[in-house]
């Protein structure tokens, strides 16, 4: 589909001018059989699907002619949730990143009738596997990027994020993107936010 091509044609730009890129098929995707398409403990039941982008950084951290200290991480949607993660779990490896419409609060499920025995349990694994909950630790500067149309992922979440960011000194950047959904319906927006994923990457991770 158009939004990933437009994704990789950014880290066709990356590579161009200097940056090491790797993407990753973090567990979760199709092709590899059901394990890896239904893991244990994935988003909002442990995020063990995080642990894969976390090995990414650190195996790029290891190979010959990586500054280590210069690692960056950026994605969209479910990507936004892993960048998210990754910067308030592992500043310490990953130095800067962008966070295109991600989640950033798992939603509690809405049931009818009893609720489930495990329901307080699932909350509060769900709330610990968000990446709100990890704003103490999260250092590095971040650019977060949401349109305020987005039918996917509530543009309140983004919200939500930098008031938490403005409480706790996090360094960050905004980009809201009006009268857009999830999918950059018009072209303009989606060339709008590669070129500032691009500049803040640049800024921030070239010497």
């Amino acid at each position: 589909m158009d939004y990933y091509a437009i994704d990789y044609t950014v880290n066709q730009y990356l590579a161009s001018i200097g940056f090491y890129v790797l993407a990753v098929n973090y567990r979760l995707g199709i092709g590899y059989g059901y394990e890896f398409h239904k893991p244990a403990n994935a988003g909002a039941t442990g995020a063990s699907e995080y642990q894969d982008i976390k090995a990414a950084g650190e195996w790029l951290s290891a190979q010959p002619g990586v500054d280590a200290r210069r690692i960056g991480i950026y994605g969209g949607s479910y990507g936004g949730y892993l960048t998210a993660m990754a910067l308030s779990h592992d500043s310490g490896l990953f130095a800067a990143g962008v966070d295109i419409h991600g989640v950033h609060k798992w939603a509690k499920l809405v049931t009818t009738g009893e609720p489930a025995p495990d329901a307080v349990q699932a909350a509060k694994v769900a709330l610990q596997s968000s990446p709100v909950s990890w704003v103490d630790s999260w250092k590095s500067p971040v650019l977060i990027i949401h349109a305020d149309d987005d039918r996917n992922v509530a543009f309140s979440q983004s919200v939500d994020l930098i008031r938490r960011f403005d409480v706790k000194g996090v360094p960050y950047e905004y980009l809201s993107i009006p009268d857009d959904t999830h999918h950059w319906m018009k072209f303009s927006n989606a060339v709008r936010v590669s070129e500032a994923t691009a500049e803040f990457l640049k800024r921030k991770l070239l010497p």
